[in-house]
């Protein structure tokens, strides 16, 4: 899978691309209540970093991090801030349950949502882009870990906000 456009990214199979804005407002029911994989995408042009991430302090860890970190993890040129998961394995989450949680955790509560924190330190997070791909039939897990494989050997890091997997 290639993560330079958002044709490319539909090519693949995912669904949604609405913005946090539009989803922090809204009842969820466009999320599939099913197991799959998710991408926060970003379309404009260079970052601008908060100094403090707007996420909230789950058991009370502050998830802001140095301005020198998140330039670090920054990847040029690329629209993919982060690939999550939902379900597999013995999880019952959903698309639909862990958006909602992952959007709670950026609007401050303190959610255990830990993973793709670094997107809350965004100063354009609530334009950035959400879109999902159910997989039924396959463990999320498994399809996470070879997406973020494949980003590694194409671009040499990590997307920005997958700190680990």
């Amino acid at each position: 899978m290639i993560f330079e456009t958002i044709e490319q990214i539909k090519e693949h199979g995912f669904e949604g691309f609405i913005r946090i804005s539009e989803l922090m407002n809204s009842d969820y029911e466009i999320v599939p209540k099913e197991k799959g994989i998710y991408l926060i995408l970003h379309l404009e042009d260079e970052p601008v970093f908060l100094n403090d991430n707007v996420g909230g302090h789950f058991k009370n860890r502050n998830p802001t991090v140095s301005q020198a970190e998140l330039l670090n993890n920054w990847v040029d040129n690329l629209i993919v801030l982060y690939i999550g998961k939902a379900g597999g394995g013995n999880s019952k989450a959903t698309l639909n349950s862990r958006i909602k949680d992952y959007m709670k955790f950026g609007s401050g509560q303190p959610i255990g949502h830990w993973g793709g924190r670094l997107i809350w330190q965004l100063s354009n997070y609530m334009n950035l882009i959400v879109c999902w791909k159910e997989t039924p039939n396959d463990d999320p897990r498994e399809i996470e870990k070879d997406l973020i494989k494949t980003f590694v050997i194409i671009y040499g890091k990590r997307p920005f906000a997958n700190l680990q997997g």
